[in-house]
């Protein structure tokens, strides 16, 4: 295989995976009582990290076309030529395939069967979507939230309430996260013939009026873990306060549809989702 390591980086998507991978570690943790298996925990890393490089590397080979129309995407890897599409597909199948059998041999079936659930409602559902409909963000934000389950099935215990909570924070959070990201290069989505919802709606009244919506319902959700006993009250608090805080932003967003709120709400969500996992393992109560 041809290509600077750089590349298949970002082939990979590697930065992005981080923020999801620590996130599915900690739910890990979450449901094994606030204990760490280090042996699982590096399964689980592996595992993932395997199946969402399949995830990212498939994407890209599908969206190739539209990637090289997108001034933001035309200088990947793939459109440019740096990696051959061979190469990404042949990469993309060992990942998944490996990933699969990593998860399911080393850790869980449950957890390995996530995985490709993943996968398919990511490249297969979601990724054909942004050609079809504008509900298309709503769809991706359930593979999007989903390595949360799988690190929280990586712990052995199944699935729970505190699981699908953890899962809907995300879930949530992603939304107006990537509405503002739609609404800031909603031109380049415009010539690379995807359909988001900033683009249907050129007023952005739309994405602005369901980023609203979807803040507003984060701030009960996110103070959940409290309600479970699993957390204390600096996370009440914490969580509480984080999600005004994002739900403000968004605010200031729908009501002035300008570069610098939508922003405001990128960099405030990326903020925001860090900090809460970390005040959730700070005042765990497991």
């Amino acid at each position: 295989m041809k290509g600077h390591p750089r590349d298949w980086v970002a082939l990979a998507k590697a930065r992005i995976q981080l923020l999801s991978t620590t996130a599915a570690l900690i739910c890990q943790w979450v449901a094994a009582g606030g204990r760490w298996d280090w042996l699982e925990a590096l399964h689980l890393t592996i595992g993932l990290i395997l199946v969402s490089s399949a995830c990212a590397a498939i994407n890209q080979i599908l969206e190739v076309e539209i990637d090289k129309r997108m001034p933001r995407t035309c200088n990947r890897p793939l459109p440019t030529g740096r990696i051959s599409m061979k190469d990404a597909k042949v990469f993309s199948f060992v990942t998944a395939a490996l990933g699969t059998f990593w998860l399911a041999f080393f850790l869980n079936p449950l957890t390995a069967w996530l995985g490709l659930v993943m996968l398919v409602l990511y490249d297969f559902i979601y990724t054909p979507l942004k050609r079809i409909t504008p509900m298309n963000t709503l769809i991706g934000a359930v593979p999007g939230a989903m390595p949360l389950l799988i690190g929280y099935a990586a712990a052995g215990y199944g699935l729970d309430i505190l699981a699908g909570t953890l899962f809907l924070i995300l879930f949530l959070w992603q939304l107006p996260h990537f509405f503002a990201i739609a609404w800031l290069y909603r031109e380049d989505y415009r010539l690379g013939g995807l359909i988001m919802l900033p683009g249907v709606d050129a007023t952005g009244a739309a994405a602005a009026r369901q980023s609203v919506h979807y803040a507003i319902a984060l701030v009960p959700v996110s103070m959940v873990p409290t309600v479970l006993d699993i957390a204390g009250r600096i996370y009440f608090y914490g969580a509480f306060s984080m999600s005004l805080i994002f739900l403000v932003s968004v605010l200031f967003f729908s009501f002035r549809r300008h570069q610098f709120h939508a922003r405001a709400v990128f960099w405030i969500s990326i903020i925001y989702l860090p900090l809460l996992f970390v005040l959730l393992v700070v005042d765990s109560r497991l």
